[in-house]
């Protein structure tokens, strides 16, 4: 094993120096090393144990995704509102069907073709966060969106999987299954967002005094490793749980410090898992699947560039910004991977996929940085070429919203108000339900006889859920949208009417389901019980006092990481959403401790005349400057906040990043000696004070001090005046010590002391 760790971190490591060299993304140098270390590949040493490589590389998923989601919350994506899910939607659709055609065009299997369709569906996060990253435009707005995009692609991808499993085991995936699966991840998804931003925050603040740096990582992946073990036995992947976990973390105040923390565990796990996928490329089977992969190849990058544009051009994005979009997601990648690897262990597809598959992946992920920075002269290609008419058409009305009447917007709110409330708390009843029935229940029957302990598991489960159906039953119901409503058109209280007793109904579901499952009662009592618990929950003062409390820790919990970004300084002021709306957006900078700018005033670097940005603050520490002045100076690691616009930024963040002070040469040179100098005669120093001596403006040493004895020093005072032998103890650089002992009456350094 060690060996293996070794030929793979080793070869890894020379390959991507090379490519970082190259200008290339690291991840594809991984993908080569694997190819060389693989079992293909007979000219060099290959990994001797592929199952430990194999282990390692699924935990190096769990850490990709973790730290994805710690990345990507998702209140981001709600914030993006619709345009992502639109253009998520038309680019899995639209790709998967072209991928199905293409392989019924080579002449492969159904399977072979399915899983095709699927692989092609989806573009790589890490790909293209990492070319993002090295390209440096990660900050620009339409990579915000691009990524929010790639999120949902590995959430739908689940279900793609869900849908894939099904069909190759011969079952029949038809409109009710999809649903089922969409409502399945829906369901976990909000049980264990709700309940992580309960509970979560709670225990980090009570162990918050305990907590260093090492118990914070641990923590964090303990957490990142239950929720994938959860997350499996529910019917999902481990992937997916720790994606999960990585969301709910990136909304406490230590998202920030656990990012940076497990960083390097990630780079280390995930570069492990890109050199096993390279791993299994089989170079023989490349050369026979030549044709095919160049056709695949073509079939994403034009795909993607067509599909995908058009995918964010529909979600509302002028025809520029969607096609940087849409060229930026020509690639395939991890996801793409584990949907291979399903397929091949379900035995439904060929061998000869998965390395074509990788292939195309290492292709593609080459032409990566060049079809994103191919999008502009596509986009200036067409602006030349169609009418203007159809470019002012495209740019215009995507972007246009149809002003709705006022009734119409205010059914609207309202509606998904009342959606919101009914989905989230149901599903807190139904955990509740099914833990008291199934975990509780048969607890209590071992302590009790069996009637009792169904009515007290009914009793206590009922208690626990009171304060949800209040909420069911009364949240919103008063508001000042449904007066407004009532008050605008008195026709208006019917449908309120319905809507009201509808969550009356599905309130009284629950209470239903636990007299029917847990007690077996007469129908009659049964809708009595009903209808008494309805009108205690729908007068219960307490009730909604604890519900109240109940959604203001949710809120803090939810909000905490924003309000200690506001106190710290860290959090973009709230017009970034009016900059965005004008083409403009606020970038963060951090000045390198090298930087060329350290010590210069604003006024003299002229950000506005030379990039064309504005800063609106400094962050220095704890504290932040708004509004500098042009006196104020940059020191490192200032956090500059820099207005401006995609093209200005990008040109900002090169000179940040490249006018450093570069290194001067050998260190060695520069190491510190101590050396006792013997004044000769005729030296400069004789005959002048320490203080006009020159000593550290001239020849760059220090005074230790007078040897007086063998083991005796004097301090030297600023007016001590050297004399002839006097053995002085210097500090200083090899070359600057020789100068002192060199020095002669006809020194130059001596006539201009």
């Amino acid at each position: 094993m060690i060996t293996d760790l070794a030929l793979i971190l080793v070869v890894a490591g020379i390959v991507t120096l090379v490519f970082k060299k190259l200008k290339q993304p690291l991840v594809l140098g991984y993908l080569v090393a694997g190819i060389l270390v693989g079992p293909h590949t007979t000219f060099m040493l290959s990994v001797a144990d592929k199952e430990n490589v194999e282990l390692w590389a699924q935990i190096g998923i769990l850490f990709l995704l973790f730290s994805l989601g710690l990345d990507f919350s998702f209140k981001k994506i709600v914030k993006m509102g619709m345009a992502p899910i639109i253009a998520c939607i038309t680019i899995i659709f639209c790709m998967m069907l072209l991928g199905f055609c293409v392989g019924k065009a080579f002449g492969w299997g159904q399977m072979d073709c399915v899983f095709l369709g699927g692989m092609l569906a989806m573009s790589s996060t890490t790909i293209i966060y990492k070319a993002f990253d090295d390209m440096g435009i990660r900050q620009q707005q339409f990579a915000s969106l691009v990524m929010s995009v790639l999120i949902l692609e590995d959430i739908l991808a689940i279900v793609m999987m869900v849908m894939l499993s099904a069909i190759a085991g011969g079952g029949q995936t038809d409109s009710s299954q999809l649903l089922g699966s969409v409502l399945k991840i829906g369901f976990f998804l909000i049980l264990w967002f709700v309940v992580g931003i309960f509970a979560i925050p709670i225990f980090l603040r009570s162990v918050k005094k305990l907590m260093t740096a090492e118990t914070l990582v641990i923590v964090s992946l303990g957490l990142c490793f239950l929720m994938a073990v959860i997350s499996t036995k529910v019917g999902f992947s481990s992937a997916f749980g720790a994606f999960v976990m990585g969301s709910i973390l990136a909304e406490t105040v230590e998202a920030e410090k656990i990012e940076k923390l497990v960083t390097p565990v990630k780079d280390l796990f995930g570069a492990v898992f890109f050199v096993s996928v390279g791993m299994l490329v089989d170079p023989k089977i490349l050369l026979e699947y030549a044709g095919p992969i160049a056709i695949l190849v073509l079939t994403i990058l034009i795909g993607q560039a067509i599909f995908g544009s058009l995918g964010y051009l529909l979600s509302g994005q002028s025809l520029k910004s969607a096609m940087r979009c849409g060229f930026s997601m020509a690639q395939i990648g991890e996801f793409s991977f584990i949907i291979a690897t399903l397929g091949l262990s379900l035995g439904v597809i060929g061998e000869f996929l998965y390395p074509v598959i990788v292939a195309v992946s290492v292709i593609t992920t080459f032409l990566t940085p060049y079809m994103i920075k191919a999008a502009i002269p596509a986009y200036n290609f067409l602006e030349k070429r169609l009418p203007k008419s159809w470019i002012t058409t495209l740019n215009t009305l995507t972007m246009t919203k149809e002003e709705k009447p006022h009734d119409e917007n205010k059914w609207k709110k309202y509606l998904l108000n009342v959606i919101g409330i009914m989905v989230v708390y149901s599903i807190l009843c139904v955990a509740v339900i099914f833990v008291m029935i199934n975990f509780f229940h048969p607890f209590a029957k071992s302590l009790m006889p069996e009637n009792w302990a169904a009515w007290v598991t009914a009793i206590l489960t009922l208690l626990f859920i009171l304060p949800f159906l209040r909420a069911m039953l009364r949240k919103k119901t008063k508001g000042t949208t449904a007066k407004s409503l009532i008050e605008d058109r008195h026709m208006n209280q019917l449908p309120l009417v319905f809507i009201a007793l509808a969550r009356i109904i599905i309130a009284s579901s629950f209470i239903f389901y636990i007299g029917q499952k847990l007690i077996h009662p007469s129908l009659a009592i049964l809708l009595a019980a009903i209808f008494i618990i309805v009108c205690i929950v729908w007068n219960s003062d307490l009730l909604k006092k604890e519900n109240k409390k109940l959604e203001e820790l949710f809120v803090k919990n939810l909000q905490s990481r924003d309000v200690a970004a506001q106190l710290s300084g860290k959090k973009k002021p709230v017009f970034e959403g009016e900059l965005l709306d004008r083409n403009l957006h606020i970038t963060d900078f951090e000045v390198p401790v090298d930087s060329k700018w350290t010590g210069k005033r604003l006024r003299d670097l002229s950000f506005r005349q030379n990039y064309g940005v504005q800063v609106s603050s400094i962050l220095r520490g704890g504290n932040r400057i708004n509004i500098p002045s042009g006196n104020d100076i940059v020191i490192p690691l200032d956090k500059l906040q820099v207005i401006g616009n995609d093209e200005q930024l990008t040109k900002f963040n090169k000179a940040i990043t490249t006018e450093v002070i570069e290194s001067d040469g050998d260190p060695d040179q520069h190491i510190m000696k101590l050396r006792t100098i013997k004044l000769p005669e005729g030296s400069p120093l004789v005959g002048k004070t320490l203080k006009d001596s020159g000593l550290r403006e001239k020849y760059g040493c220090m005074l230790v001090g007078i040897e007086e004895g063998q083991k005796e020093l004097t301090p030297a005072t600023p007016g001590y005046v050297f004399e002839e032998g006097d053995l002085i103890w210097v500090v200083g650089e090899e070359a600057d010590l020789k100068r002192i002992e060199n020095a002669g009456p006809q020194d130059p350094e001596a006539e201009t002391a």
